[in-house]
């Protein structure tokens, strides 16, 4: 399975169910239990969270924020950087990456446009006057006389073309990036995330819950707040120099360029029109959703699960995975229009129309818009590792690195992460995890070393993908408007994964051992548990 998923030969779902047919036939585990693999408690999270992903979309909620907070940070070149990484990361933490990624780009790619076209009417308007600004911003630059000629990039000069072009690779960089650091950030922002909560659950049945949504929030969110600044920071230095005031703008040309940038966002935001009916039933399902995940089992103080079962009580009936399903189905209830009550008044016309107007969601916008593949895949990964357990493979692996006990704990964390975060470029960050999680927590476990500590940092590795084009979705998209060639993905990525790892490094050995407790061996790790 390993080989597939990493060739993908055939479709990764389809390989993902492998163990339905192969467990059974070689005596490790029983179809039953295969089967109920595919089924856990966090698969149905992740997929009420895809749920819930899908309705913003459909209603455009995410272009209305994404918008809404451009207009807010500024139109300087690097303001607009820092807001555009800063939003995309944010949709990321809810939705998918690419759908983030798919919305940002061509917002982007408008507003550079815009910009050139203004520079280039601004520096011809300078000698042939305001007209030629005039038929620039109608499209009309051809109808300019003989003496008017706007002429190209040559022209400008080449030291303000590869600016030009430097400022399009770093545009669109920063989005790729961006999606692929905010998904970290939540329990179901991405695909490790959720493959991390199930290895725990099935590796680790006495962990009592310990990660949760809101503990993972108060770990990877600092996270992700300091690698979206210290990558800006790169991508300023790599493509745009060390000169900041340049970059955040001065003189006439640029504020010329910033309103131009300003106008396009602007006139974006008004084609939205104004707060819909279903957008705001959409967001309200959202928050409710954010704040119960957030309040059920906080950590810090008593969530209102605590209201809902005793302190003693070993079994927790409602998990994340309760909230998420249960916020998916009111979107299939809540109307998307007002309902009209006013009878009496009503046509004839509107009373043949249902009373109880369209919800939200529908399940044919579902089927089409859910990715049901990378369902699949968790659970063929829940499936392999359930399958490694019972046969004591991962035991046998975990063993193997016992050398590794000589070795100080942060050493072996990073040098861990690096290999990942090798490793991810070329595969799947959904099966990275998977194949990687099972062995890395048999060997904590036969070094006496908290299974977090190493499980954490790898989780948010397998994520940091920035080098190649096909590594993840995101890179795919951005690359695919050719402004960027293979060279400059991998010397920036390069970068970029050093940044992520120590980012990492550093979230695990100062907050990351507070909220976990990593110092010590946990109880709930003495043991290996393997149904009989």
């Amino acid at each position: 399975m390993a080989i597939y998923w990493c060739s993908e030969v055939i479709p990764m779902a389809v390989t993902a169910l492998i163990p339905v047919l192969l467990f059974p036939l070689f005596k490790i585990l029983d179809s039953k239990e295969v089967c109920t693999q595919y089924m856990k408690d966090t698969n149905m999270l992740f997929l009420g969270g895809l749920i819930v992903a899908v309705a913003v979309e459909r209603w455009r909620l995410h272009k209305r924020i994404a918008l809404r907070t451009l207009l807010w940070i500024g139109p300087k070149p690097a303001q607009l950087m820092l807001g555009f990484m800063g939003v995309t990361a944010f949709l990321s933490m809810w939705i998918s990456n690419t759908a983030a990624t798919a919305m940002m780009v061509p917002i982007v790619e408008a507003m550079l446009q815009q910009v050139d076209a203004t520079r280039t009417a601004t520096s011809t308007a300078a000698e042939a006057g305001l007209g030629a600004l005039e038929l620039v911003d109608k499209g009309k630059a051809s109808e300019l006389p003989g003496n008017q000629v706007i002429f190209e990039a040559p022209a400008i000069g080449q030291q303000e073309d590869r600016d030009k072009k430097n400022v399009y690779k770093a545009m669109n960089l920063c989005l790729c990036y961006a999606a692929s650091i905010g998904g970290t950030a939540t329990l179901t922002g991405t695909g490790p995330n959720v493959v991390l909560l199930g290895q725990m659950n099935e590796l680790f049945p006495d962990s009592k819950d310990i990660v949760n949504f809101a503990s993972w929030f108060g770990f990877a969110f600092p996270n992700m707040v300091i690698m979206l600044l210290v990558s800006w920071l790169w991508l300023q230095c790599a493509f745009m120099g060390f000169s900041f005031k340049k970059t955040w703008g001065c003189g006439l040309e640029r504020k010329a360029n910033e309103q131009a940038a300003y106008e396009l966002l602007q006139e974006e935001y008004r084609k939205l029109g104004p707060l819909s009916f279903a957008e705001l039933n959409v967001l309200l399902c959202f928050l409710l959703l954010v704040s119960l995940w957030f309040s059920r089992d906080p950590g810090f103080m008593p969530g209102w699960l605590s209201l809902l079962s005793a302190e003693d009580e070993k079994t927790r009936y409602i998990s994340d995975a309760t909230v998420a399903i249960f916020v998916a189905i009111l979107l299939f209830i809540v109307p998307s229009e007002k309902p009209k009550f006013n009878f009496c008044s009503q046509t004839e016309e509107e009373r043949k129309t249902p009373f109880y107007p369209p919800p939200l969601l529908n399940w044919k916008v579902v089927q089409e818009k859910v990715p049901w593949g990378i369902v699949l895949l968790l659970g063929g990964g829940f499936a392999v590792a359930k399958g490694c357990e019972a046969s004591g493979l991962s035991e046998w692996m975990g063993k193997q690195m016992e050398p590794l006990r000589t070795m100080s704990p942060a050493v072996i964390t990073l040098i861990l992460s690096l290999l990942i975060a090798v490793f991810t470029e070329c595969t799947s960050n959904v099966a990275t995890a998977t194949l990687f999680l099972p062995i890395f927590a048999s060997m904590s476990r036969s070094i006496g070393l908290n299974p977090l500590y190493v499980m954490l940092p790898c989780t948010l590795s397998a994520s940091f993908a920035f080098m190649l084009p096909v590594a993840t979705p995101p890179n795919s998209i951005v690359f695919a408007y050719g402004h960027l060639k293979v060279s400059d993905m991998v010397k920036t990525g390069f970068m970029m994964n050093i940044i992520g790892v120590f980012c990492v490094f550093l979230a695990i050995n100062t907050w990351g051992r507070v909220i976990f407790d990593l110092d010590h061996f946990p109880a709930w790790a003495n043991m290996t548990h393997v149904d009989t």
